[in-house]
């Protein structure tokens, strides 16, 4: 894939959410900011424009000139910091941001030879925030602006993708959802929670929260969970997924690997526990170890 740095926009005054720390805001236990970094983690380097702040990984810091002057001031102080070919530009703000649909900005740029592509939102609008630009036209393209009205500051973003030959892709509605109000936020966090994306969501959290980069088949561990909690006791579910990371941590290699290879041994004990509880590991079994002896003492066997 295509070289890429990244420039993520975290300024403004959120004046819409009572002026608080939008990129702080939490969304599924993780700052909105965070999730737009582990979208675009595969950057070679990583400028995020505003105040600083803790992130879950390492960026460069910037801050626009003015400080608050608007979006086309910060995307210039961002520019200012990379050298790779192609550069990623992103808000802060997009709960729903994933990799995939970073890749697919990227690509799209050596794909098309074009200028730069950006996500269009479901009702057909450019979204420049969401969007891969080719490094030195964007640059050209600032300058110019500036030049033309003498400034950065308070000039509207639309401004900018008039002036460049762009692609336009449709992706995911989602991908292109910020976050502007408390409804919005609201919908985010209840989007997070719903049944089918609410384990990945959950995963990824703890993940970042303890700073693991391991994938892991989830799978795996909910089926091992299932046949400790069936074949053993309920308490044994979660005891023993703890002891197949602690085994596989201990193990080291390869880290998916293991952690299957550690799984795989414990569910088939949880298996024969459950096969002794339901009698169902060879003949005699299920009953009192002692009854087939005691039968055949006293004449009944």
């Amino acid at each position: 894939m295509t070289a890429y740095d990244a420039i993520v926009l975290a300024g403004g005054a959120a004046k819409r959410l009572g002026g608080v720390d939008k990129p702080g805001v939490r969304v599924g236990g993780r700052a909105l900011l965070d999730r737009v970094l582990a979208a675009c983690a595969g950057a070679s380097r990583t400028v995020v424009v505003g105040g600083r702040r803790p992130t879950a990984r390492p960026v460069r810091w910037a801050r626009e000139q003015p400080p608050g002057g608007g979006p086309l001031a910060a995307l210039d102080a961002g520019v200012r910091c990379v050298d790779a070919p192609v550069v990623l530009v992103l808000s802060a703000d997009l709960p729903f941001l994933a990799t995939p649909t970073v890749e697919r900005l990227v690509a799209a740029i050596g794909s098309s030879g074009r200028e730069g592509a950006l996500l269009t939102d479901p009702d057909g609008r450019d979204q420049p925030l969401v969007a891969a630009y080719r490094t030195e036209p964007l640059r050209r393209e600032l300058a110019l602006l500036a030049t033309e009205y003498g400034r950065l500051g308070g000039l509207p973003l639309r401004l900018l993708p008039a002036e460049l030959d762009l692609v336009r892709i449709d992706a995911d509605p989602l991908a292109s959802f910020d976050c502007d109000t408390w409804l919005d936020i609201s919908a985010a966090r209840t989007r997070i929670r719903e049944h089918g994306i609410v384990l990945d969501e959950w995963i990824i959290a703890v993940k970042d929260e303890l700073g693991i980069e391991l994938d892991v088949d989830t799978r795996v561990l909910l089926d091992l969970a299932r046949d400790a909690a069936h074949g053993v006791a309920r308490p044994a579910a979660p005891l023993t997924t703890f002891l197949v990371g602690y085994a596989a941590a201990k193990a080291g290699g390869d880290g998916p690997t293991a952690v299957a290879e550690a799984a795989r041994k414990a569910s088939e004990l949880a298996v024969r526990w459950a096969e002794e509880a339901e009698g169902t590991d060879g003949p005699g079994t299920g009953s009192d170890p002692g009854a087939g002896a005691a039968a055949k003492e006293d004449g009944r066997g």
